[in-house]
């Protein structure tokens, strides 16, 4: 069996969501300095992920993480979920949010997913999704 670098997993992984988007794109700056800002939850993701005002990780344990968000338009989630190098994918009922990142050559592929979820159903409302996600990428982009 092949091992699937985090922005394969995380297509795989969004392929089993009725309603997910995957952007992606090839960003010019080496994996280690992409990743310093996806990896900061606390500070540099909350300026790439458009949607997002404010995350604050509340307890980690090893590669466990969980953490409040708080959108731009006031709507509040606690997030539990996975993040390790190239990889972050918390959810809460109601939201998602998956990012993933490997190097490429000199540069790096990232990957964002997510949106609201529908509550006991694998499926999340596709509204405004494909163009958070280039959104994401630009944001990164010009932090970089």
């Amino acid at each position: 069996m092949t091992d699937l670098d985090p922005v394969r997993r995380l297509h795989a992984l969004a392929g089993g969501i009725r309603g997910a988007y995957v952007t992606e794109a090839h960003i010019d700056a080496p994996f280690e300095r992409v990743w310093d800002l996806l990896g900061d939850l606390d500070g540099a993701f909350g300026q790439v992920v458009p949607d997002m005002e404010r995350l604050r990780v509340v307890r980690r344990q090893g590669e466990r993480v969980e953490a409040l968000a708080r959108s731009k338009y006031g709507m509040r989630a606690r997030l539990r979920g996975v993040q390790r190098p190239g990889w972050c994918w918390l959810q809460s009922r109601f939201l998602l949010v998956g990012v993933a990142a490997a190097p490429d050559g000199p540069g790096t592929r990232v990957a964002f997913t997510g949106g609201v979820r529908l509550p006991a159903r694998a499926a999340l409302i596709p509204l405004g999704v494909r163009r958070e996600g280039g959104r994401s990428v630009e944001r990164l982009t010009a932090l970089l």
